[in-house]
């Protein structure tokens, strides 16, 4: 089987890009005390916690979601087979064991993993959570009514690829086997070392046939981990979670639960959010964002304030702005082109357009600088900070173009310092010194979306950005430049048009590998090897910044979701 298809991953950007348009934060705390704040640093039990957030926690089924989505909150009610190792920094980026006794058994050639569930799993009713309630969540969320979750199981999974669940296919999927209660077996079409990451996905929670009420499931779903829902309101804008008394940390290592009671609060402006958790004064002294970032004005406001910038946290998550060429589109058809526009780029400009070194790293690499994704430090067309205008006049001599020549760059006009009017207006300046005149083309951001995705219409020099699934190199370069995820008629993500057969294949002999240390090392190096095709010019890694509440205590936030980690907060 192929690698995951480009439906996958245009659900995928979709996922990223909204979340991180609202500020998804990444990290490894680098400038507060990420265990606690206040007094007193020991955590304890008991209180409220509120979370403040723009975005409501839509659709709050585990077939439906994506990933964990809305920054932790549903995985406070909904166990995996595995999950993330909720630690700080690059520890975070393990996978360990969840509901399963460890994070899969593997065959000989990865094609089949094996589970086995613990003992003593209850859901929030007291009733036992088995294997065939895992079997049977899955399968729901190929139902096309519950759709929205990622559709990676549709591509593994063996004859899965026309399933359309259980509610239309009484027979289920003959590739999950459930031999007895407590095992799971899964049966794929092509190896797939990377099957722990999966397993940590939500549509791997179980959900009791008896009580799946379809579509409703999402207004009360049966908890399986420390909280369970008692209100949602307006499809996910008001959350209350309170304590499952059926769960046990004897079966759950990783999540701490300190509060009694979560309220999360949603639709909520950004900028009254920061000005809220800034004052922290009643109920938000103990609250919390998982999507609202500091902007640059409100950085530089909270820097001068030592009590305001210890209560922020920082963070890192596996996403690279970019910008991406068409090489089926003149002049950019010839690589000499590509790499003129590498050497002029000012990254110091566009990282000041980005907010600043303190919301922006810049990159010379696809792959993000973190050791899960393997990472190599490479620059291959070294521009300096501030760009090298000869190297680039020279290289447009030899292309042909003694006198430069002009581009068009086409972005979004969304204020997001992303892909937007500042970073394409700081790239226009920089290549202008290259003799290179670039005319900007914004588009409001769905057009933009729709235009840059589109085979058909996709243009030959456009901004661009890519968030991992899970912190791997796998979900970061198959679907950019896997040849065989090129979508002519749909979503396209591959924007380069690689179809390289050294590449397809170094990438199914990667997924071959169950050793993900091995792997990272040799994503990290195929991610140079296609890098001196110069089909993209990394411009630069987002950085987070979150204010909390003076209550809030043992605050940890991983490089695998760079989001606050509720499930380890304390409130007093």
């Amino acid at each position: 089987m192929r690698p995951p298809s480009l439906t996958t991953r245009r659900v995928a950007a979709v996922s990223v890009s909204l979340v991180l348009a609202a500020g998804a934060a990444a990290c490894g705390p680098e400038d507060n005390d990420a265990k606690s704040s206040g007094g007193d640093s020991t955590p304890h039990k008991g209180g409220t916690l509120t979370v403040l957030n723009s975005n409501p926690q839509q659709d709050f089924d585990p077939a439906r979601l994506y990933t964990s989505g809305g920054g932790n909150v549903p995985s406070l009610v909904f166990r995996t087979l595995t999950t993330r190792n909720r630690e700080n920094g690059a520890a975070g980026t393990e996978v360990v064991p969840d509901l399963a006794t460890d994070t899969g058994r593997p065959n000989k050639d990865a094609t089949v993993w094996t589970y086995t569930l613990k003992a003593g799993l209850k859901y929030e009713d007291g009733t036992a959570i088995t294997s065939a309630d895992i079997k049977y969540g899955i399968e729901r969320s190929f139902a096309p009514e519950l759709s929205g979750g990622a559709p990676y199981l549709r591509d593994w999974l063996v004859g899965a690829a026309d399933y359309q669940g259980p509610y239309k296919d009484k027979k289920g999927l003959a590739a999950i086997e459930t031999p007895d209660a407590r095992t799971i077996v899964f049966h794929l079409n092509k190896p797939e070392g990377e099957f722990p990451y999966l397993a940590t996905q939500t549509q791997f929670t179980p959900v009791p046939k008896a009580k799946d009420t379809g579509t409703k499931y999402e207004e009360h779903p049966v908890s399986s981990g420390p909280y369970k829902v008692v209100t949602n309101e307006n499809d996910g804008e008001h959350l209350v979670l309170e304590r499952n008394t059926y769960w046990s940390t004897a079966t759950d290592a990783e999540r701490k639960a300190y509060p009694d009671r979560i309220d999360v609060k949603s639709g909520l402006d950004s900028s009254v959010i920061n000005q809220r958790l800034s004052a922290s004064q009643g109920a938000d002294t103990a609250a919390v964002t998982t999507d609202t970032n500091l902007g640059p004005a409100e950085l530089a406001k909270v820097t001068g304030d030592k009590e305001l910038a210890s209560r922020v946290g920082t963070g890192h998550f596996g996403y690279t702005n970019y910008i991406a060429f068409n090489p089926t589109v003149k002049p950019f058809n010839n690589v000499k082109v590509r790499q003129a526009i590498s050497y002029a780029i000012d990254r110091s400009s566009v990282v000041n357009a980005a907010g600043g070194s303190a919301l922006a790293e810049s990159a010379t690499t696809f792959l993000p600088n973190q050791k899960s994704f393997g990472y190599e430090p490479y620059d291959l067309f070294p521009a300096g900070a501030t760009g090298n205008a000869a190297k680039a006049k020279e290289l447009l001599k030899e292309a042909g173009h003694p006198n430069g020549l002009t581009v068009t760059l086409t972005h979004s006009n969304a204020k997001d310092f992303e892909t937007s009017p500042e970073i394409a207006t700081a790239i226009q300046d920089a290549l202008k010194k290259a003799g290179i005149t670039v005319k900007l083309q914004g588009l409001e951001d769905n057009d933009y979306s729709d235009t840059i995705h589109s085979v058909k219409t996709e243009p030959g020099f456009f901004l661009a950005h890519w968030g991992a699934d899970w912190p791997s190199g796998g979900p970061f370069l198959a679907p950019i430049f896997d040849g065989r995820q090129i979508v002519k008629d749909g979503a396209n993500f591959n924007t380069g048009l690689l179809n390289d057969k050294s590449v397809n294949d170094e990438i199914d002999a990667i997924n071959k590998l169950t050793d993900l240390d091995a792997a990272a090392k040799r994503w990290g190096a195929l991610d140079k090897k296609i890098g001196e095709q110069a089909l993209t010019v990394p411009l630069f890694h987002p950085v987070y910044k979150r204010l909390y509440g003076k209550d809030i205590k043992n605050v940890v936030i991983s490089d695998w979701t760079g989001v606050l980690d509720i499930s380890q907060v304390a409130v007093k």
